[in-house]
């Protein structure tokens, strides 16, 4: 793949970092887009540091059309156009439902599932031109399991995951594969400041002991199958939820 360039949204941290270094070991051209600035352009010095090739693009809010398409445009003119799309920027948060304020509720929605539309919409032409395409949508397993206390969040990531299954379906003809990661329980800054706060119902390691694989995930779980579903091999897969999640969900 070398010479293919792929955004990844949300790729300063987390699992979006591991997935952006994935990508870029396999030869991909890596943009790594976030809204912190700072942390995408530390991502990038990581990449080309091992002489891969990735650029920064900061300052992104993928809930904002505007500045996602001005993104996409200086990702075209800097690594060439995008052929490969990784949706993972997202916010998390736990409410009692009756406190779920509207604003609460628009931000959520604005950017777990809007986002994802607003980069489909700007990267897909690109894609038709070339006849090949390639999106994963990180969503999660609390959307096919549900989680109580983060209903906001829960309805924002199965939107996507019926987002994803509707757009394999259209795009498929035209070379263009979208699928689905849901990981489940995730070692991350985010998770680790959950259970700080006390929000995950017991420490990482109690979690853990009820995982079938009896470990946490980590980045570089879903990074991998990341990695996959953006390959030439991944082709004949597609509208797919590939669950990563060391047998919580099956």
């Amino acid at each position: 793949m070398t010479g293919t360039t792929a955004i990844v949204t949300g790729g300063g941290s987390g699992i979006g970092r591991a997935i952006c270094h994935r990508l870029a070991a396999a030869g991909f051209a890596t943009a790594v887009v976030d809204l912190n600035a700072d942390s995408a352009k530390k991502v990038v010095e990581e990449i080309t540091g091992k002489g891969h090739t990735a650029a920064a693009f900061g300052d992104v809010d993928v809930s904002d059309r505007f500045l996602v398409e001005a993104a996409v445009e200086r990702v075209r003119d800097t690594l060439g156009p995008p052929l490969v799309l990784v949706n993972n920027a997202g916010i998390t948060g736990f409410k009692k439902f009756l406190h779920i304020t509207d604003d609460v509720w628009d931000r959520t929605l604005a950017i777990n599932l809007s986002g994802p539309f607003f980069t489909c919409q700007a990267v897909v032409p690109d894609m038709i031109d070339a006849g090949w395409g390639r999106i994963v949508n990180i969503s999660s397993s609390s959307a096919q399991s549900g989680q109580q206390y983060m209903a906001h969040y829960v309805a924002s990531k199965a939107g996507l995951i019926g987002f994803t299954k509707s757009l394999a379906l259209e795009l498929g003809p035209q070379g263009i594969t979208v699928n689905t990661i849901p990981p489940g329980f995730v070692d991350t800054p985010m998770l680790r400041a959950s259970e700080e706060h006390g929000l995950l119902g017991g420490s990482v390691d109690e979690h853990a002991d009820r995982t079938p694989v009896r470990r946490p995930g980590r980045p570089d779980d879903i990074a991998a199958a990341c990695a996959f579903l953006c390959s030439e091999d991944a082709g004949y897969i597609t509208g797919q939820v590939i669950g990563v999640n060391g047998g919580r969900n099956t």
